[in-house]
């Protein structure tokens, strides 16, 4: 059952959604690895970890330090890469991957608000080159992602700016800041309890196909819980007459504070003791 959306016209406001399994039923970079391979990026070997990550992924979600593992095996699989590359691979496989795993239920909250006159925005830790065609293909108006250092057309493997736990919650308050949205009266959706920050940050979180933990805390701070699991392509369910969304905005919004805060709390979460966990 979807949750009720309000219309409200007397103050700006905005949709948040996280992706990875919110708005789409898998990984979004992990999703792209046989493309990957296929375009000379990757090894078979890469390929088989990738496939593993995702199967990880799909059966319990990734707790904070499955995602630190996976960020650092990732950032380092990545150095090297032409960026140009990366992006052409995206957009030439994008409808191919992307299209048939986006949950109907979702794709339907986000035209309810936008009719509802609310801006979309799609907050995700996979990387920039990946979620701003995903969040273009959905119609989201600006995207909020992972951005890697580029030097020379090349990723070094290093990471900008990692949109991750608290540093979403900065970046929705920077954008909050900067296009008069009343947080409030915003939205917010998310799998997983490490965007509990982002889910705090809004009037109205949500819940979507939570992981035990999000479970936990939805429930006990009588957050709404959304089960989605009707994967369609957007094709089959968008009318051809429909008018398109104004062209996506990346997320410059964003801004220096927003990246500074995240490198900032990344630095501190590196310093603390990792638990031990299961490679993946």
């Amino acid at each position: 059952m979807l949750g009720t959306v309000e219309n409200h016209s007397l103050s700006r406001t905005a949709a948040f959604f996280d992706l990875d399994k919110t708005v789409i039923a898998k990984s979004s970079t992990l999703t792209f690895s046989k493309s990957f391979y296929q375009g000379g990026l990757i090894n078979r070997r890469a390929v088989l970890r990738t496939a593993y990550a995702q199967f990880v992924f799909l059966a319990g979600g990734a707790d904070h330090d499955q995602m630190e593992r996976m960020r650092e095996y990732l950032s380092a699989l990545c150095r090297g890469w032409n960026v140009q590359q990366v992006r052409e691979i995206v957009a030439e496989t994008l409808h191919e991957l992307i299209d048939p795993i986006i949950y109907d239920e979702a794709a339907s909250l986000i035209e309810a608000h936008h009719t509802a006159g609310r801006d979309v925005v799609i907050v995700s830790t996979s990387g920039a080159e990946v979620v701003e065609p995903i969040g273009e293909l959905l119609g989201a108006d600006r995207v909020v992602a992972t951005r890697m250092v580029v030097e020379d057309g090349a990723f070094t493997g290093e990471v900008e700016y990692y949109a991750y736990g608290p540093t979403k919650a900065e970046a929705i308050r920077e954008l909050a800041a900067s296009e008069g949205y009343d947080l409030a009266r915003c939205y917010a959706y998310s799998d997983s309890a490490t965007d509990v920050p982002m889910l705090e940050a809004v009037g109205h979180p949500h819940a979507v196909n939570p992981d035990r933990a999000l479970r936990r805390e939805a429930l006990a701070r009588d957050w709404p819980i959304l089960s989605f699991d009707h994967p369609v392509r957007l094709k089959q369910r968008v009318p051809l007459s429909m008018p398109s969304r104004p062209a996506l905005v990346a997320a410059a919004a964003v801004g220096a504070a927003a990246a500074t805060a995240g490198l900032v709390w990344f630095a501190s979460r590196r310093r603390e003791p990792a638990a031990r966990i299961a490679r993946f």
